[in-house]
């Protein structure tokens, strides 16, 4: 069986835009994560707002710790979309060679699509339990990746994994929505175009624009999900009286329930809506609208070095015959 080109094409440039993505808004991405992380006890709380951590960078001149993290947070972020990306392209084409279909229907892509996510989650799960990690540590005080992933048990490393798989419904829903919406702006512009003809991408506006829809209505149906695994996987802090708030029992998925239902009640479950869906979709947008605008290109250069690696296994063999 060869090497699916298109998939690796679809992988390369979707990891390509995830880590640029990431990169632009990281540290968006740690005052967010460290909002959500904290649990309000006895009536009290550090963060009131997300610019309260912003602020405390500030004050405390840790401004560069916003960036604690970025090098683990690339690689997940690198490994797992180009993993997600890749798998669903796949199995995509897989299915709909195995249908005889020239479309795929709503549910299958929803099935491929977590499919996908369940592959990604289990390879990248330490990786992500790291990040989170750093990020959530006090600023300054953030450790080394292989330090962060060996002063646990193994099974630290995975932190919120079955959260992780049950968030495979994140993406999934995610880009189903993006690709309907997408389909259908190229039908619209189709009949509207010149002579019949069929655009290949959508504009960069368009990308971001269905990017940013798509990934609100994903993050608002999962949200109480993301919220209990950002405070699993979040690091101790060294101050005692928010250990002592916040006991090593709560790092269970039923004890981060509760801790979040006892303390800050119902819509304790979206604190920190409006910050996940700021920085999910404007990451999700930029990295899709990217990787819209060089998918072209990245399947050239793949077909290239084929072509130059077919033309070098040409030449080794002849050479090899003539001696």
């Amino acid at each position: 069986m060869g090497v699916d080109l298109e998939s690796i094409s679809e992988a390369t440039s979707g990891a390509i835009g995830s880590l640029l993505s990431t990169t632009i808004l990281y540290p968006l991405d740690t005052c967010k994560t460290k909002y959500q992380a904290e649990a309000r006890a006895h009536g009290q709380q550090k963060y009131r707002n997300l610019s309260d951590v912003l602020w405390e960078a500030i004050s405390t001149h840790q401004l560069p710790s916003l960036y604690q993290g970025l090098g683990t947070k690339n690689l997940q972020s690198f490994i797992s979309q180009f993993i997600y990306f890749y798998g669903y392209s796949y199995f995509k084409r897989t299915y709909l060679q195995w249908c005889g279909s020239k479309s795929i229907g709503t549910k299958a892509n929803l099935v491929i699509a977590a499919a996908a996510g369940a592959c990604t989650a289990i390879i990248t799960q330490p990786l992500d339990t790291a990040s989170s990690r750093m990020q959530t540590s006090d600023f300054g005080k953030s450790k080394g990746l292989w330090k962060t992933l060996t002063e646990g048990t193994w099974n630290d490393a995975f932190d919120g994994l079955g959260i992780s798989l049950l968030l495979t419904s994140n993406p999934a829903i995610q880009y189903t929505v993006f690709d309907q919406l997408k389909q259908r702006l190229l039908k619209a512009k189709q009949t509207e175009g010149d002579k019949g003809s069929s655009p290949e991408a959508l504009s960069a506006f368009s990308a971001f624009m269905v990017g940013a829809l798509a990934k609100s209505i994903a993050t608002i149906l999962t949200y109480p999900a993301i919220r209990c695994k950002v405070m699993i996987q979040a690091a101790d802090s060294n101050d005692d009286d928010t250990k002592k708030a916040r006991p090593k029992s709560n790092k269970t998925l039923p004890g981060v329930i509760y801790a979040i239902w006892g303390k800050e009640g119902l819509v304790g479950f979206y604190k920190g809506l409006h910050a996940q869906i700021l920085k999910t979709v404007l990451s999700s947008a930029l990295l899709l609208m990217i990787k819209e605008k060089i998918t072209a290109t990245t399947w050239v250069l793949i077909l290239a070095i084929r072509s130059y690696l077919h033309v070098e296994s040409l030449v080794s063999l002849y050479l090899s015959t003539l001696l």
